[in-house]
């Protein structure tokens, strides 16, 4: 699904890596987001739906921009077919991977030994909270409900402390249990599935806000950090400015651990970005490291997904810079520079 935007640039490269690499692929292309309701007036359709349901993997580049926007609340958006396609399929850990590369230290906003040495992992959740709530709005007033059943917060708990057990074994849990009433019901859970499953995993528990701040200051000292759905969309943006670009982060979001039947969503984390769409300058890197993780997770080809990932590393510690990493590279002459390193 190409999207908005700067997608169907990125996702021609995305797709000239999938050739390169030699992955036998069919793939199947459909509008999606402001594309969708330009052509049929709404974001997601049934028949997209329907076609990611019998997929083994979704790889969307980018959705929105500002001609969608409005606050009308019966106008469609292009966000919408994001919320409903996660609900649809089932998509409820999101993984957002930041690791700040060598090669880009400098070009990060924090100096280069507060990043050094940060691998962290955003486990978000993804279909519950605030976002899907009960929500109202009338001419003096408007509320969104935010609401969280135990079971979704232990199948979360579970996908983090699954993911810690793979790294450095230590789960930050992120919530505002000194206010809120489903963040303290968070914290109880997620100590609940901790104490029945997971007792070798570090678990420690902190408050959005000292988290916000803890991302800046001390980034390397985090393994894996599981928040709900709000908290984990504001952090795992704010980690990302630890690489030194947004253009930077991939995503993979997935039903239960990823598995036989389940097919995960690929998606960069940045936007459609309309101001340079057709002019060349979007930075592809994202796309193709969310094509990695479809390879790893989507497909199971270890292999490949790590070939890509080298290829990237390679690409910049050779000098590929786009001007998002103040540089001049091209979305093609970035795209050449990854493709002749596999």
């Amino acid at each position: 699904m190409p999207g908005d935007g700067i997608g169907p640039e990125i996702m021609a490269t995305a797709l000239q890596a999938l050739d390169a690499l030699g992955v036998d692929h069919t793939t199947e292309e459909h509008l999606f987001g402001g594309a969708a309701i330009d052509a049929y007036g709404a974001a997601l359709t049934e028949e997209t739906t329907e076609a990611c349901r019998r997929a083994d993997a979704v790889l969307l580049a980018a959705v929105g921009g500002p001609r969608w926007d409005t606050t009308d609340p019966d106008a469609p958006r292009p966000e919408q077919g994001l919320l409903g396609l996660r609900k649809a399929l089932g998509l409820f850990a999101n993984l957002r991977p930041v690791r700040p590369l060598p090669a880009l230290y400098d070009a990060s906003p924090l100096r280069r030994e507060r990043i050094e040495g940060t691998d962290l992992l955003v486990v978000r959740e993804l279909t519950g909270g605030i976002y899907f709530g009960e929500k109202t709005r009338t001419a003096t007033d408007a509320s969104d409900l935010c609401h969280y059943t135990v079971a979704e917060v232990r199948r979360i708990a579970r996908v983090a402390f699954e993911a810690a057990r793979t790294r450095s074994n230590r789960v930050a849990s992120v919530d505002k249990a000194n206010v809120m009433e489903t963040s303290r019901q968070w914290r109880q859970v997620v100590h609940e599935v901790h104490a029945e499953e997971f007792t070798d995993v570090q678990l420690e528990d902190i408050l959005v806000d000292n988290a916000a701040m803890q991302l800046v200051s001390r980034p390397a000292d985090f393994d894996v950090i599981v928040t709900e759905n709000l908290f984990g969309d504001i952090l795992s943006d704010e980690a990302a400015m630890l690489t030194g670009s947004i253009g930077m982060l991939p995503s993979a979001s997935l039903g239960g651990a990823g598995g036989p039947g389940s097919p995960g969503l690929f998606e960069p984390v940045h936007g459609s970005a309309p101001d340079i769409a057709a002019t060349g300058a979007a930075n592809p890197l994202a796309m193709l490291l969310s094509t990695a993780l479809m390879l790893h997770h989507g497909l199971g080809l270890q292999a490949q997904a790590a070939a890509l990932e080298s290829a990237v590393d390679r690409a910049l510690d050779a000098g590929l810079r786009t001007r998002d990493l103040g540089g001049t590279a091209t979305t093609n002459e970035a795209t050449r520079a990854v493709l002749d390193h596999l």
